[in-house]
């Protein structure tokens, strides 16, 4: 048997500041093409909210979340090449149906089959989890398991989402939102657009300082004017308003890349206040962040090695999983989250 934490049905966390409950379950066992993993830690992330509070929830209760997996593997079943002993992670694409027209031309993540690691099927919240070998991926050697955890989703779908901005080095970024997946965002920009200079919009000042101590060129609120015109900006934040903002202060011709999920519901009525002239027009374009695939974590996973970048990361036990849920839900503390096995 091993400690897992199910979630058993939807809510506002505001209303139940534990919606996880940690529960003795079965080990699972690997079937064919699958691996065993022991797990050493697991990220939390925003998607989780999303999950627990109903805007993508589970096909089934009760599911164990978590989707940013490292561990190391304990047992194999037939037809696998990976080692007991061998260090792995799991990231938020859990399987595909690997046939149709999307996943033959490297878009899986847009497959209709599409299922989520600790969404349609049971993730890194427990000490053990199975998944099919072709979805782990090796850690680097240099990055270590609390490191690592952050970069298998927060790093990947910002990896993805940066591609999509099509920016060239010497264009100024915007980044609204800075948690877990655009503080990653900043460092990769710096290191693959070194002329360019990174705008960050975000509501605490603690956030607007790391943003500065990562080498952003200027940090402020929501409602500030930057020094700069934006030629993309990625909005990771839950809200509306952030996006009608960077709409209006896109250059012609800019790009904004929403990397979310879902959108929380408070305020969407300003939707309504879109004007054509000032948010769209003038070739503006609006692109979302769906899924990822296996490439942009293997591909993430080497930059990052390349790079060196390590993600910001408070680390919280794994008995105090609601906590951490509670915190990245009302924005306590900066960067990553990561529960640590005991």
């Amino acid at each position: 048997m091993m400690q897992a934490y199910l979630l058993e049905k939807t809510g506002r966390i505001d209303r139940n500041s534990a919606p996880l409950v940690l529960k003795s379950v079965p080990i699972p066992s690997p079937g064919s093409g699958q691996i065993c993993i022991r797990v050493s830690v697991c990220g939390v992330c925003h998607t989780e909210l999303d999950e627990i509070e109903g805007r993508t929830p589970p096909q089934a209760f009760p599911v164990i979340p978590g989707h940013q997996v490292v561990g190391e593997v304990v047992e194999t079943g037939t037809d696998t090449t990976l080692l007991p002993g061998d260090r792995v992670g799991v990231a938020w694409i859990f399987s595909c149906c690997e046939e149709c027209d999307f996943c033959r031309s490297g878009r899986e993540n847009l497959c209709a089959d599409f299922l989520a690691t600790g969404r349609d099927r049971d993730g890194g919240y427990a000490e053990y989890m199975v998944v099919a070998e072709s979805f782990a991926y090796k850690i680097p050697a240099a990055i270590g398991d609390v490191e690592a955890a952050p970069l298998l989703c927060a790093g990947a779908i910002g990896y993805r989402s940066l591609k999509l901005t099509a920016i060239a080095d010497g264009n100024v970024l915007g980044l609204t939102g800075f948690g877990a997946s655009n503080h990653l965002v900043l460092k990769l920009a710096k290191g693959l657009y070194p002329e360019s200079k990174v705008l960050v919009f975000a509501r605490s000042e603690k956030q607007q300082a790391l943003a500065r101590e990562l080498g952003a060129f200027w940090a402020g609120g929501t409602d500030e004017v930057p020094p700069l015109v934006p030629e993309a900006i990625i909005d990771t934040t839950p809200a509306w308003l952030p996006v009608l903002k960077s709409l209006k202060m896109l250059a012609p011709g800019g790009r904004l890349i929403i990397n979310a999920i879902r959108k929380e519901g408070h305020d969407v009525e300003l939707l309504k206040t879109i004007d054509y002239p000032e948010h769209l027009w003038l070739e503006k374009e609006v692109k979302s962040v769906a899924n990822i695939t296996r490439a942009d974590v293997r591909d993430y996973l080497r930059i990052a090695d390349r790079l060196r970048i390590r993600p910001q990361v408070t680390e919280y036990p794994f008995s105090q999983a609601n906590e951490a849920l509670r915190d990245l839900k009302f924005s306590k503390g900066t960067g990553a989250r990561v529960l640590v096995m005991g």
